[in-house]
């Protein structure tokens, strides 16, 4: 797979990834002499000691969360009281447009996701609705949370509930929450926490490029978008979360969960604004149909997970360097192997403030636009778009300061102010 010399073979590009369910193993090059046997069956014995840690850590978040703290002496505490209690507050808070997903992560000992999703669940009586089993919703949302790669600085379980947390705002929307039926809202929630599930942290270009199973199994089309669904589908059926629903609305539940996910691959953007700004000029949304909700989910989804620009901006800015940061890792790979450098991902030529400003100009600020006109416009939307336009300011500012810099011959005249 990996030449002495060091060259990527082609069509074996997953020999870079992390081992995740339907991606290929990871081989470390520095065991690459070592008893290759020895290594797969070290591997698994600890996935399973961190699969039944993770899982007693989920039980006793559980119990925390509705009040009831252990006392007896084999108890587990994961945290302390003082942060058990911030964690609370900030979850009556959840529903805030400028909620601090980073810190609630601290607060949660690296389990955002899972405990965010547990409360909302709850909020909505969903559990109760579909008469969930906790403990087979507990496995899933740990099989969904060990599914992340930690190691990716961009997307891992921590975008993945920040994504969720904007996603309820978005269900709590005025025009969206009295219409929204138990399904479209635990539809929405399942998909924001699972839409970027096993991401390898590359993208699909590269993928293809470097003749990747997923790509020639997807035939080149979503790639990534069809993976994440499928894997999801993979841990609903494996955790049996759904096993005591009737066949036909499994099967719906998994349909219309593909739809939503494959909704946020970013080539697709066009043809979603196109059919909303359709559907908004001819007053043609009735969601009173469930097409049309599920069309409004997909849109909300594509909202949810492009929202980092519309982020107060100590939020803002922190995303913005750790999607850079992926794309970079993504160009360096390609230059260690002689491939062409994908667009955004040469940190030489492509700074994070001209990475940001097309970003927003290109993609969030025409579909933010769309959602304002569909709020009609709420006060969250009137809040996102402020914060939008302050924030593509400052990183002007940024870039034009990086430009003196560079004229200057690399003189450091300090950080631009923030907004």
């Amino acid at each position: 797979l990996l030449v002495a010399d060091g060259i990527l073979a082609r069509g074996h590009a997953g020999v870079l990834l992390a081992e995740r369910r339907g991606s290929y193993p990871l081989i470390d090059l520095r065991i690459l002499n070592t008893n290759v046997q020895q290594g797969v069956l070290e591997a698994g014995s600890r996935r399973s000691v961190k699969r039944q840690l993770s899982f007693q850590r989920y039980c006793h978040a559980s119990r925390l969360l509705r009040g009831q703290v252990p006392r007896g002496p084999g108890s587990l505490h994961l945290l302390d009281h003082h942060y058990l209690g911030q964690a609370t507050h900030m979850l009556s808070k959840v529903g805030t447009w400028n909620f601090d997903i980073f810190l609630f992560e601290r607060l949660t000992n690296g389990y955002s996701l899972v405990t965010l999703m547990c409360h909302l669940l709850n909020v909505y009586g969903l559990i109760q609705h579909f008469h969930l089993d906790m403990v087979k919703l507990l496995r899933f949302l740990g099989m969904v949370q060990d599914d992340y790669h930690s190691h990716n600085p961009y997307h891992n379980a921590l975008h993945a509930a920040d994504v969720t947390q904007a996603m309820y705002c978005y269900l709590k929307e005025s025009k969206l929450a009295e219409l929204l039926s138990p399904t479209d809202v635990f539809l929405g929630l399942l998909a924001a926490a699972a839409h970027d599930v096993d991401h390898p942290g590359v993208n699909q270009p590269f993928l293809i490029k470097t003749g990747h199973h997923l790509a020639s199994l997807y035939q080149n089309t979503s790639v990534l978008e069809s993976h994440h669904w499928r894997s999801t589908v993979g841990m609903l059926r494996e955790s049996g979360l759904l096993s005591h629903l009737p066949l036909c609305m499994r099967q719906d539940i998994e349909q219309q969960l593909g739809s939503l996910i494959l909704a946020t691959d970013i080539s697709r953007q066009n043809e979603f604004l196109s059919t909303f700004r359709e559907h908004l000029n001819h007053q043609s949304l009735d969601l009173h149909q469930a097409p049309h909700r599920h069309f409004i989910l997909q849109i909300a989804l594509k909202c949810a997970d492009v929202c980092n620009p519309c982020r107060e901006w100590n939020l803002s800015r922190q995303w913005s360097e750790r999607v850079c940061e992926e794309f970079y890792r993504q160009g360096d790979i390609e230059k260690k192997f002689a491939l062409e450098v994908s667009p955004l991902c040469n940190q030489q030529e492509d700074s994070v403030p001209s990475i940001q400003i097309g970003f927003i100009s290109h993609i969030v600020e025409p579909l933010f636009e769309e959602w304002c006109r569909f709020t009609e416009p709420s006060p969250l939307s009137h809040t996102m778009m402020d914060l939008l336009q302050q924030n593509k300011t400052c990183w002007m500012g940024h870039a034009h300061l990086k430009e003196e810099e560079v004229d200057g011959g690399g003189e450091n005249r300090g950080p631009v102010a923030n907004p």
